[in-house]
């Protein structure tokens, strides 16, 4: 546990450091955007600086550098946005099938100037089955859906040897019901960091799963079943 405060300690250190101002105009947008668009409810300041931005770069260490990155679900950026900002090395490709979304997601992309970042008003499961299959080092996905419809749209996108990482909140339980699914889509559990934020503001888990062997091609089965009939 003091590895992991010592960790969100650097990072929040970051965001109120060397990348305060990026930080800070990225909030103004959310801020900006929310009337219209509905992002989030966080939004005062020292709130979403833990709850979003701490939250989003605390699993930044199993991100490999100069991975080719997929984010399943982006909504207002999370936490793709956060790391793009810290971690220029990485590549993104945010699947966001709410069209208003993708257009705050453009706007963030243009403000920042970001190099290899795409937004695509696509569903995880539809992109899953053309030319993003398998075709991703990494695919995130955070506040989403419970953990064995999540990995149904996200390990389809991996290819083998790359990972599967999702921030959740307590997900003991999650974990232990998504162990079929998630060993049926080729991926095994590797990692599971549980931490708690500062001041209070929540127990949270990344889970990180290894892609040891390829999708079957019947996942992800599309129309809705990933969550109305999940992996159990």
């Amino acid at each position: 546990m003091e590895e992991i405060g010592a960790q969100l300690q650097a990072q929040e250190e970051k965001i109120g450091g060397e990348y305060a101002e990026r930080f800070a105009k990225f909030r103004d947008l959310i801020v900006e955007y929310n009337r219209k668009f509905n992002l989030t409810a966080v939004l005062g300041e020292r709130e979403m600086k833990i709850k979003h931005f701490l939250d989003s770069l605390a699993g930044e260490r199993f991100f490999p550098h100069g991975a080719n990155v997929a984010e399943v679900g982006s909504g207002a950026g999370f936490p793709s946005i956060p790391l793009k900002i810290v971690r220029d090395d990485l590549s993104f490709t945010l699947f966001e099938s709410v069209g208003k979304k993708c257009s705050f997601l453009k706007t963030v992309k243009e403000e920042f100037s970001l190099g290899r970042f795409e937004v695509e008003n696509l569903r995880a499961e539809d992109a899953a089955r053309g030319k993003y299959r398998e075709a991703f080092d990494v695919c995130c996905a955070r506040a989403v859906a419970r953990m064995n419809t999540l990995a149904e749209y996200c390990l389809p996108l991996v290819k083998v040897g790359g990972v599967f990482i999702a921030y959740k909140g307590e997900a003991e339980e999650e974990l232990r019901e998504a162990g079929r699914a998630i060993a049926l889509l080729g991926g095994k559990i590797e990692t599971v960091c549980r931490f708690s934020l500062p001041e209070g503001y929540g127990e949270r888990t990344i889970a990180v799963c290894r892609k040891i062997s390829g999708t079957p091609e019947k996942y992800p089965r599309g129309k809705g079943r990933e969550r109305s009939d999940p992996i159990v």
